[in-house]
């Protein structure tokens, strides 16, 4: 699934972050940071057969719910590190101690760039004031509906890959215990993010992807239009001689098409709306 961003702003923004990516200042560190929320601890209810010749690996259908857990990650752009701290929910209060946890693994003397998406927590009032006390932090926030910006979340894809989809967890405190084990083995061999694609070239796409839409909203317009005309000129004396006269025969593709012709022009704001989303 996949979604243009209408952010006015949103050239700006990328260059922004990609050069942080690209080109970090100097004694800073650039960390990618968001949270994953509602892990389920997922146990099921009966062991599955594992993997043989000619056999994949089987897991039951249904399952029981052992809690969930949010898991707040900060990853470190330069060196591959991770800062990651598994907490119940995810509130501002969360977060809040989330960065205090990240200004005490930080050395003291870095400036701390961090690149968040746009969820409403991480521009809470209480977030901000937190913000303008401590000076070395500085937030640069994602294009609207382009949080794929953020390399975070290529770490929490292979952690649920690797480490969550097949997982049969017991209890809450076992699906810590793994996320755990992953952020240990993460830390143990890190590897540095690197961005290679050009930003010119995504702006582009960008472009190119509106530009169709606009197209298809025209086409969408043009043809609502056109089918309220019709209906317009298909009087209520046509349709009651149709099923009086040749309706008789043929009543039922008289309605058929009548409701066609409906459904069509109700369609419209439908297929606008689904246009939009893409």
């Amino acid at each position: 699934m996949f979604k243009l961003s209408n952010d006015p702003q949103f050239a700006a923004k990328l260059r922004d972050i990609v050069g942080l990516y690209v080109d970090p200042p100097e004694h800073s560190v650039v960390l990618s940071v968001d949270e994953k929320s509602q892990i389920q601890a997922l146990d099921r209810t009966q062991p599955g057969l594992p993997l043989k010749k000619g056999r994949c690996g089987t897991m039951t259908h249904d399952y029981k719910r052992n809690g969930t857990t949010t898991l707040f990650v900060a990853l470190n752009v330069l060196e591959g590190s991770v800062i990651g701290r598994c907490m119940q929910r995810h509130r501002h209060q969360e977060f809040v101690r989330f960065l205090n946890a990240i200004e005490a693994a930080v050395p003291a003397g870095k400036a701390i760039h961090v690149i968040l998406d746009n969820y409403a927590t991480h521009k809470h009032p209480a977030v901000m004031k937190w913000l303008a006390r401590h000076t070395r932090f500085s937030f640069h926030f994602t294009p609207t509906s382009a949080s794929w910006i953020n390399a975070v979340e290529g770490f929490f894809a292979k952690l649920t890959k690797r480490r969550l989809k097949r997982g049969v967890f017991h209890s809450l405190i076992a699906l810590q215990a793994a996320i755990k084990r992953f952020l240990a083995e993460a830390n143990e061999n890190p590897r540095p993010f690197r961005w290679t694609k050009d930003p010119d070239e995504i702006i582009a796409a960008v472009r190119r992807g509106h530009q169709t839409l606009d197209s298809l909203r025209s086409h969408v317009r043009h043809f609502k239009l056109q089918a309220r005309k019709f209906l317009a000129c298909v009087s209520a004396k046509q349709f009651s001689a149709a099923a009086s006269g040749q309706g008789r025969r043929h009543g039922h593709e008289t309605t058929v098409d009548h409701a066609l012709i409906r459904g069509l022009v109700t369609a419209g704001p439908v297929m606008r709306r689904g246009a939009s989303s893409v």
